[in-house]
């Protein structure tokens, strides 16, 4: 795994466990959100960009711009507004 994604999967582990999803290695560069066995999202390392794949789109940043702190906000805000309407229903 790239310095880039443990960095990345260090700042969100503690978030994408609260939310039920597990990380799981997919191969040298990328790994994926897994909810239920079902891929939630997959986060590839390719030299100077990074690739975040949702629900079939793809969506790239430019490593030297985007720190591995900001692309894991990104990460947990998707993950937090996606799921986020689910734990609502939960708390009413």
């Amino acid at each position: 795994m790239s310095d880039y994604l443990d960095q990345v999967k260090d700042v969100i582990r503690a978030e994408v466990t609260k939310n039920g999803l597990k990380i799981e290695s997919r191969g040298k560069n990328s790994f994926a959100l897994v909810k239920e066995g079902t891929d939630f999202m997959i986060v590839r390392d390719s030299d100077e960009q990074v690739e975040i794949s949702y629900k079939g789109q793809r969506y790239q940043y430019d490593k030297y711009y985007t720190k591995p702190q900001h692309l894991a906000q990104v990460i947990t805000n998707v993950m937090n507004a996606a799921l986020g309407i689910n734990k609502q229903a939960e708390g009413k």
